[in-house]
């Protein structure tokens, strides 16, 4: 059901496009943007698109869809979420019909299904409004992931004070090196991805589209390593996802490693290095298994945690 004032705003679009906000797409590749895994094709689909939401020729808002032969719309495959971004707070009634406006122009490109991966709730603070909006225009939940945060700039700086000298106490005693770096060479992969194999651990990331990520933007991208006796025994991967968050995206720990507090000790790490960056959050991720919530790591990221907030997947046939 569309209210009198999406009506309005949905009537203006159609007929006086450059006095209201219009919609404007793109190819993938003519815009730069902050999160910047969403210019990144995939081989799985034809074409890549930006739906712009503009008024008076600035952005208000954007999302991208991956445009798959079958005619399926998806934001993003590949990425750890696509969905919406509002650039300036956006009323109700004008983020409802950029949502009605994207379907339509979705219909009329022969596309049959729409997926998107909304960001959590740090990433995009119109997330409720958002997701309220997409349940009242038909889409449904397929999926919800929990991601665990760490907010506030202050609030890093202070958690850092704090923990600093008992770590460095810490990797004194037990002959410990943990550091920082950006990344000169991505051979740390294939130690990530056996060690964890050798867990038990289902590993799915792809090595050839990280390298290609890693070498467009290096500035975006950091190694954390855990050092002992000179040979590494665990790496984890950062990523500025956007300008002013960190995200924890790939960790593995060799499991013959007696050092049995190496996860705290890497994630230690991303703080320092979360300062070092200025960001005003750090984004752990999420703690699923295949059959449920993974509750032991969940309270272990509940030490490094002051909030949790979901990652839900819609879906909506059109």
């Amino acid at each position: 059901m569309i209210t009198s004032e999406t009506y309005s705003i949905l009537k203006s679009y159609k007929k006086e496009q450059p006095k209201f906000p219009c919609l404007r797409v793109t190819s993938t590749v003519e815009r730069d943007k902050d999160y910047f895994l969403s210019n990144f094709l995939t081989e799985s689909h034809q074409d890549q698109l930006d739906f712009v939401w503009e008024k008076n020729q600035k952005t208000k808002a954007s999302i991208t869809f991956a445009i798959s032969k079958t005619g399926e719309a998806i934001s993003l495959p590949q990425a750890p979420f696509g969905g919406f971004w509002i650039y300036e707070d956006l009323s109700s009634a004008s983020l409802e019909t950029f949502i009605l406006a994207i379907v339509e122009e979705l219909i009329q490109r022969g596309i049959h299904s729409i997926s998107l991966v909304q960001s959590p709730k740090p990433y995009n603070p119109q997330f409720d409004l958002i997701n309220y909006l997409l349940f009242r225009n038909g889409f449904e939940q397929a999926k919800v992931i929990c991601h665990h945060f760490f907010l506030g700039k202050k609030k890093i700086k202070k958690f850092v004070q704090k923990e600093s000298p008992r770590n460095q106490k810490k990797t004194t005693n037990s002959s410990l090196k943990v550091s920082h770096s950006s990344i000169s060479n991505l051979g740390f992969l294939k130690d990530i991805r056996s060690w964890n194999t050798l867990r038990g651990y289902e590993v799915t990331f792809d090595e050839n589209r990280i390298v290609q990520q890693v070498s467009s933007h290096p500035e975006r991208y950091f190694l954390i390593a855990i050092i002992h006796n000179e040979e590494a025994i665990g790496y984890s991967l950062a990523v500025k996802l956007t300008s002013d968050s960190l995200y924890y995206f790939l960790s593995g720990i060799n499991p013959k490693s007696p050092i049995k507090n190496a996860g705290e000790l890497m994630l230690n790490e991303l703080f320092l290095l979360a300062v070092e960056q200025k960001v005003n959050f750090i984004d752990l991720g999420s703690s699923d298994l295949e059959e449920g919530a993974n509750h032991s790591l969940m309270f272990f990221k509940s030490r490094f945690s002051n909030d949790t907030c979901n990652k839900i997947t819609w879906s909506k046939k059109i």
